[in-house]
């Protein structure tokens, strides 16, 4: 079989694995069914993929499968449905997105608006939606503005930071969701305004970095009436939908509202031949996510298979959790965060080694709020990371250098916030 059909054939697995996907959501099908047809739409999109994606991938899955072998060896107990869907319903969610490049306004290449004010609009923009329709909005925001398929620097970090940023205070990121589990006693309202400070912070900073990197060639997201058509409709759906069916998980939402509004508002026809060119061509753009995001899966399994070898090695009854530990441990979460740990890992180990020195909630609470709003946006590791280096062709070195000292900045905020309002 030759690449070219190997690459339709991917496309059209791609589009199975959606729907096994919601299927098994639904209960109408094993959740299993929608993980081995993501690991077959992965080797059938592989000869796509350039040799970085390759390289990344396939460091990331070696490497994981070493700590699990390590793990083996110590018959420490692994959860193999979890090592290889990890990342699945994140995928299938990418897939769902991806439509969205059918409603494109007609003049998608025409001029971008450029200067300080297209770099505010952009970057309040993408915090305010992407508090909302969540990691939707970085899509469909730069598949609006890369040229010749990728970004600029000060759009990667426009995009990246100010997205994640939402973390701090938005109930509709999953951040949130896992602080309230990690962090009992903690609620919402106790950490929101500590989070919109943050938010602030975050964006005011991204806005001075653009404008040393020269504002008048930033290119920004034109906020017009017709271009936020599909944002603002599926913001609103996502809201009522979520208020009525509040076990509905945002991912599943989005995938679902992605598809069915992009079918509607789609500008090109006829639609049939339309939509088969778009599964079997403009979807081969999705192959570079599903190797490093399955690959990923499989790294962070392994690094969790490690720590799990000595879970009771550090042992801090006789310390405080004050704004010294907060600092040290924010550092190391965020560092992880930064070499791939998923926030959600680093903050399920953290947990039960503090939660015994009857730490405040909302202190412990803001503490993986802004591990996960920080590292999340500054490294290439991390979800929108793999999306910024498959989707949009930006290096993980390059990465590193655009946010290294976003990191230590927010990192050293974060630390004063806690100290003074928390």
């Amino acid at each position: 079989m030759t690449s070219i059909s190997l690459s339709k054939a991917g496309g059209w697995l791609a589009i199975v694995t959606l729907a096994s996907q919601l299927m098994a959501v639904a209960g109408w099908l094993s959740g299993s069914v929608a993980v081995v047809l993501a690991w077959l739409t992965m080797a059938a999109m592989l000869p796509t993929l350039n040799r970085s994606a390759r390289k990344q991938s396939l460091s990331l899955f070696v490497l994981g499968l070493a700590g699990l072998v390590v793990g083996i060896a110590l018959q420490v107990d692994i959860d193999w449905q979890a090592v290889f869907a990890a990342n699945v319903p994140l995928l299938t969610m990418f897939v769902a997105i991806s439509f969205l490049s059918l409603t494109n306004a007609p003049d998608a290449d025409a001029p971008l608006p450029r200067g300080n004010r297209a770099a505010v609009i952009t970057t309040i923009g993408t915090n305010l939606l992407g508090a909302v329709i969540n990691l939707s909005v970085v899509l469909v925001f730069g598949d609006r503005l890369r040229r010749q398929g990728t970004l600029s620097n000060a759009q990667q970090i426009a995009l990246t930071r100010c997205f994640t940023a939402a973390a701090w205070w938005s109930p509709f990121f999953i951040a949130t969701g896992v602080a309230l589990m990690y962090a009992p006693g903690m609620t919402w309202t106790a950490t929101i305004i500590p989070g919109v400070v943050m938010t602030i912070l975050a964006i005011g900073y991204t806005l001075l970095d653009i404008r040393r990197r020269d504002p008048a060639q930033f290119e920004g997201y034109p906020l017009q009436a017709e271009s936020l058509v599909i944002p603002i409709l599926m913001a609103a759906s996502v809201l009522l939908l979520h208020h009525y069916f509040p076990d509905v998980s945002i991912i599943v939402l989005i995938s679902i509202l992605s598809v069915l509004g992009s079918l509607l508002f789609m500008r090109e026809r006829p639609r049939g031949p339309v939509i088969r060119h778009f599964i079997e061509h403009r979807l081969l753009s999705a192959g570079a996510q599903f190797a490093l995001f399955l690959a990923a899966g499989v790294f962070s399994a392994g690094i969790k298979t490690l720590l799990a070898i000595h879970p009771g090695l550090i042992d801090l009854h006789r310390y405080p959790f004050d704004a010294g530990m907060f600092a040290l441990f924010s550092a190391a979460m965020i560092g992880a965060g930064l070499v791939g740990v998923h926030p959600l890992i680093s903050i399920a180990v953290v947990s039960p080694i503090l939660l015994p020195l009857s730490p405040d909630p909302a202190s412990l609470g803001f503490m993986f709020l802004s591990t996960w709003a920080i590292s999340t946006g500054s490294g290439p590791l991390s979800g929108i990371g793999l999306v910024m280096t498959g989707r949009y062709g930006i290096s993980s070195r390059q990465i590193i250098k655009n946010n290294w000292h976003y990191v230590v900045v927010m990192w050293g905020l974060a630390c004063v916030v806690n100290a003074v309002l928390l």
